[in-house]
């Protein structure tokens, strides 16, 4: 009975159109209460939940990565990448993904990718000739490429929903190769849609533009050293390394580019205060969620109840696979993390899988979620920047959305994607 509360309870809130981080607190205390517990105890968790000395590198991500997106990094990452790569078949589409791979590794956000090259590349596609359609598409899908380089703050909330057991310095260097055979997949796939569709080339500007393209990026690109070689190396921490960011962001934007004003930077201060006060909300509700889950036994039930259905490792993480992808499409991807991670992680450690590499299998999967309706936050922002609807764009993104769980496939059943790079730094 007291699952059916619990569950029942959040179900419920969550198809009326409350808040997520409120179906969680109420759901967790309408259970408290039906099992005669102190309501004081969702409030405990809830705080012990937030007061974690490794969430503190969220908020400073998210702002560095918000001073970033307006101060005009992503402009030059679109121009470097337009140089590498725009003489490819699909040509802006390419740039596209490529451009999505150097932001992601300076925001860490796919929402900040979708919205920051997005709205860069999406108006000069169309005005190029591409269809809307493929222009989302691919803004949409290759954004989620940001959640598995650093400095994803996903990883660092993964970490913290397994105990904070979990290396954040290994998680960051799990998600590089999968995210670069994300960016290949997704190339492959929109190189095939733009010979189909017939997209036309851009023109090499020449070794020597490219190199004054990489001078003028190199600024940018230097983060995304200073995060993972800061981390990896053990000279930071990823809180520590998160204010350095900043501080970097603030002297690349304002001393070097001379790119912020005053308003963007209040623009960007803001910003980062709403989203991190949304996403601690959500970690706090979902910590006293989380531990209702332990206390009732439920990941112990389902590990037995997986268990007789089959031994079979590969099963068992097709069907792991198979329920994430159903929940990304009606969840959020930080609530989705904290209240996942402490169900499946036991369940895939006792069929032997590597948490690191879980990691990574789970944070891909509920990224792909972000793609996918109804609840897909990243298709909105993408939606919205190509001005075109929902339905418009998903008549023509299979082809990127199959790239994507193929990719999901590879990694879940080819461990050394993620776990090769790690242990060449043990």
């Amino acid at each position: 009975m007291e699952l059916w509360i619990l569950f029942g309870t959040f179900s419920l809130l969550l198809l009326i159109g409350t808040p997520v981080a409120f179906c969680l607190g109420a759901a967790s205390l309408a259970t408290v209460l039906y099992l005669d517990l102190p309501p004081v105890v969702v409030f405990q968790r809830l705080n012990s939940g937030v007061s974690v000395y490794a969430l503190m590198a969220i908020p400073f991500f998210i702002y560095a990565g918000d001073l970033m997106v307006r101060g005009d990094i992503a402009r030059r990452l679109v121009a470097l990448a337009a140089a590498a790569v725009g003489h490819m078949r699909g040509g802006l589409g390419q740039v596209n993904i490529a451009a999505s791979v150097m932001f992601g590794g300076v925001s860490g956000s796919a929402a900040a990718d979708a919205s920051a090259v997005g709205g860069l590349m999406v108006p000069q596609m169309k005005e190029r000739g591409y269809g809307a359609d493929y222009a989302v598409n691919i803004t949409v899908v290759s954004s989620i490429i940001a959640l598995m380089l650093p400095p994803s703050h996903n990883m660092i909330i993964y970490s913290i929903s397994a105990g904070g057991k979990i290396s954040i310095a290994d998680l960051f260097t799990a998600g590089i190769i999968p995210g670069m055979l994300l960016a290949g997949s997704l190339m492959v796939a929109a190189w095939f849609v733009a010979k189909k569709r017939g997209y036309p080339t851009e023109t090499f500007p020449g070794w020597a533009g490219l190199a004054l393209l990489f001078a003028s990026a190199a600024p940018g690109l230097i983060l995304i050293l200073i995060i993972f070689g800061g981390v990896r190396s053990g000279i930071f921490t990823a809180s520590e390394s998160s204010n350095i960011a900043v501080v970097y962001a603030l002297f690349v934007t304002l001393l070097v580019y001379r790119s912020l004003t005053w308003s963007a930077f209040i623009a960007a201060t803001i910003a980062a205060v709403r989203t991190t006060a949304m996403v601690l909300m959500v970690i706090g509700c979902a910590a006293a969620f989380g531990w209702l889950l332990a206390f009732l036994r439920v990941p112990t039930m389902l590990v037995a109840s997986l268990q007789g259905l089959s031994d079979n490792p590969i099963v068992i993480l097709l069907l792991i696979n198979l329920v994430l992808l159903l929940l990304g499409t009606f969840m959020d991807m930080s609530p989705l993390i904290v209240i996942t991670t402490p169900i499946f992680l036991p369940v895939a450690q006792a069929f032997g899988v590597d948490p690191v590499h879980f990691g990574v299998i789970l944070i891909l999967n509920l990224g792909i979620g972000l793609c996918t309706p109804p609840v897909g936050a990243v298709l909105f922002v993408g939606c919205a920047v190509g001005r075109v609807s929902i339905w418009y764009v998903l008549r023509s993104i299979w082809p990127f959305y199959g790239a994507a769980v193929a990719t999901l496939m590879a990694v879940t059943y080819i461990p050394a994607l993620s776990l090769w790079l790690p242990s060449l730094f043990h």
